[in-house]
């Protein structure tokens, strides 16, 4: 990690910059297979998925007998270790429901809001070097509480056209309608347009590279909604004398494993504690399978000595983290004062991979600073809001006269009409 020492605020942009793309590197290829998809289909699909997972596939669905036999192959250890997730999972987003909002704004004037599921939705769940069946259940589960009416899941083959036991499994649990094996950017682009075998949907949900990022942006331009923008994962951990080196490296290591862009940040006011973390990444990363990943991940990231917790907090604020890691002497003037962070752990016992895993929350989480505008994923992603007006004959009254002089007042002679025809009605 790049040592920063005491960074003047001038610079902030520069040290807190990401290491990813710009969309410009990679938007000319997304649109490319995005019009190819548009105009061929599950021919473009197909050819995509030979030239970028490697297999040709006689068919892009899973079918039951793949899904009883995913079933089988899982352990039941991890079974169990699943279902746990589950109720956990289902457990805090079910907590997330709410009743409808009912207010008489005026004498015989009623209105009121309810949530609806958004009828169609599709996931993205990435396959490539780690399976995420957990992001399986962080979009599923709360999916079906909603009451979505279809919930497919798209997710890329191994180069013997299967995809991974353990995210079938999940599916499967959580009420996936339809399983098809596609990813990347071809996947994005048939929930765009919709393929012979890939639904057209009305919002994409999930995490992904650069390239699917970039693609469920460009989904947005033909109607088409998303979750978030969601690309390379990042964590930031504060921490001070009081924190636990090992327990900090081991976070710190645990999202830099997701990939080689994946960034990790560690802001501190003690000199110390950066140096004891510095030698326990270096001694812990050795003994990860996934050293390679972790160490060009390191090699982007940055350790940052501050002088006090505020100086930390306006730095951290400027960066938005996906994952932010509390450990410090001081963590309520953290968690009381963050503004831009999609998920906030706190004290030493609470390790980045709980919500990854198992604690409750959603990990499908804005990164690259758009924490500052984007909530992470929670049961209303998968609904929207609709409003209700009845008004009397009362209420018109009530509110008629004001609504002709607003309408007149903007030279909208049909929407004051509108009101006069009423009022004359009632006279």
């Amino acid at each position: 990690m790049k040592f920063i020492n005491n960074p003047q605020r001038k610079d902030w942009k520069k040290i807190l910059q990401r290491p990813t793309k710009t969309v410009d590197d990679i938007e000319n290829t997304v649109n490319q297979i995005f019009d190819d998809v548009q105009r061929n289909g599950d021919t473009a699909v197909n050819k995509y998925t030979e030239l970028f997972d490697g297999v040709s596939l006689e068919s892009n669905i899973v079918s039951v007998a793949e899904i009883n036999e995913a079933v089988a192959a899982v352990s039941d250890e991890l079974k169990e270790a699943i279902n746990l997730a589950k109720e956990n999972i289902t457990k805090f987003h079910t907590a997330q429901k709410t009743e409808k909002v009912f207010v008489e704004t005026a004498n015989g004037v009623e209105c009121w809001q309810e949530k609806r599921p958004i009828q169609k939705v599709g996931l993205y769940i990435p396959g490539g070097t780690a399976p995420l069946f957990s992001t399986v259940l962080m979009l599923a589960i709360p999916a079906q509480i909603a009451g979505c009416k279809e919930i497919v899941l798209c997710s890329p083959p191994n180069k013997e056209g299967k995809v991974h036991p353990a995210i079938l499994y999940a599916a499967n649990l959580c009420g996936v309608t339809k399983i098809i094996k596609v990813g990347g950017i071809q996947a994005i682009a048939g929930y765009t347009f919709g393929t012979e075998t890939i639904p057209q949907v009305y919002k994409i949900f999930g995490p992904g590279n650069q390239f699917v990022t970039v693609a469920k942006q460009l989904a947005t331009k033909h109607g088409v909604a998303i979750d978030m923008p969601a690309g390379p994962s990042e964590l930031l951990v504060v921490a001070d004398d009081s924190a636990n080196a090992s327990f900090v490296a081991s976070d710190l290591l645990s999202q830099a494993e997701h990939g080689a862009d994946s960034q990790v940040i560690l802001v501190s006011t003690s000199k110390k504690l950066i140096d004891e973390v510095s030698i326990e990444i270096q001694k812990q990363l050795l003994a990860l399978p996934r050293v390679a990943i972790a160490t060009k991940a390191i090699d982007n990231s940055k350790s940052i000595l501050v002088e006090n917790d505020k100086f930390a907090l306006e730095l951290i604020n400027e960066y938005g983290p996906e994952h932010f890691i509390v450990c410090t002497n001081n963590n309520d003037f953290y968690v009381d004062h963050i503004e831009n962070a999609g998920s906030v752990f706190i004290g030493n016992y609470t390790p980045e991979s709980a919500g990854d895993y198992a604690s409750g929350t959603n990990h499908t989480l804005p990164t690259n600073g758009f924490s500052k505008s984007y909530s992470g994923v929670n049961l209303d992603s998968f609904t929207k809001s609709i409003t209700f007006q009845k008004i009397s004959k009362e209420g018109i009254q009530t509110i008629g006269k004001s609504i002709e002089l607003m309408a007149a007042a903007e030279g909208l002679e049909a929407h004051k009409n509108a009101v006069t025809i009423r009022l004359k009605n009632l006279e």
